[in-house]
């Protein structure tokens, strides 16, 4: 197994709505905003190849929304999927599976395109099957008021209609199920939206966790620091707090999606409680 981590952009959030009810003069130590009130935002998808696979865990928002859209998002920087993928020697249509920790836009988004003509829409990674659970699935296709303007339908339906989506399967009274299809472990949590996907992958020794929207910066590790965006923060902190105690205890090193300035870290126990130990890039670790 060979894991590459994969940039599919940069773009900024209110960081108000990162960090909920946490004042600004606390949650500004480690995410420092720009006069507008934004912070600096990552999409950090993973890339695993193993064997003849290569799976591609979460696409970025994609770019097939307007300009109008983009525009609330204030994208930055130079990063594309494509050429992320293209430095590693891949191209999208060498994926084998598109793996969606959850289906917010910016997590799915770049799984799906406009087709040739712009009439309609098609699975940009032609060769992959999508992989979500049907639980999730449901919440997303029958979007609570809260989050539909994060379910956006061109980024999902397309993905059924392509015949290729597949669900990960699991006994209802299990929380972590080891994949044997993908060959990594999931945790599940739902604090953030429903059955949102965790993936733990033995990696060269080492536990590597793909955070997701567990853990989007390194800023949240305090638990009252939990995201506006959640749609039951009461259940985030609970679930953050078991997680963080075990990956503190464990020696986790923790892959952050979010966090445009702190790749990976790993964690350690304080009088406070877990907190942000050390901080590093993928290839100081792994290379």
């Amino acid at each position: 197994m060979t894991i590459y981590p994969i940039e599919a952009g940069n773009f900024k959030l209110d960081g108000g709505a990162m960090f909920g009810v946490v004042p600004k003069t606390l949650w500004t130590q480690t995410n420092p905003a720009d006069p507008n009130n934004m912070i600096d935002i990552a999409a950090r998808c993973m890339l695993i190849e193993d064997g003849d696979r290569l799976i591609l865990i979460d696409t970025g928002m994609g770019d097939k929304q307007s300009d109008k859209f983009f525009g609330y998002y204030h994208l930055w920087g130079d990063h594309s999927l494509d050429k992320s993928l293209k430095s590693h020697g891949f191209h999208r249509d060498d994926i084998t599976d598109v793996f969606m920790t959850h289906l917010h836009f910016d997590h799915c988004g770049g799984s799906i395109q406009w087709n040739k003509d712009r009439t309609g829409y098609e699975p940009a990674f032609k060769n992959a099957h999508f992989w979500s659970n049907k639980e999730h699935w449901n919440w997303a296709t029958q979007p609570n008021d809260r989050e539909k303007a994060s379910f956006l339908k061109e980024n999902i339906i397309p993905m059924e209609q392509s015949g290729k989506l597949i669900f990960v399967e699991r006994k209802k009274d299990e929380s972590f199920k080891n994949s044997e299809d993908l060959g990594f472990g999931i945790l599940f949590v739902d604090g953030h939206t429903d059955k949102q996907m965790i993936p733990h992958i033995n990696y060269k020794g080492k536990k590597l966790v793909f955070m997701a929207d567990l853990l989007p910066t390194a800023g949240h590790i305090p638990l009252p620091f939990v995201m506006g965006y959640d749609t039951r923060p009461l259940l985030t902190m609970p679930e953050k707090k078991k997680f963080l105690e075990k990956a503190a205890e464990e020696g986790y090193y923790l892959w952050l999606e979010h966090d445009a300035h702190n790749e990976i870290i790993t964690l350690k126990n304080t009088e406070k409680g877990v907190r942000h130990d050390k901080t590093y890039t993928f290839n100081e670790i792994f290379n």
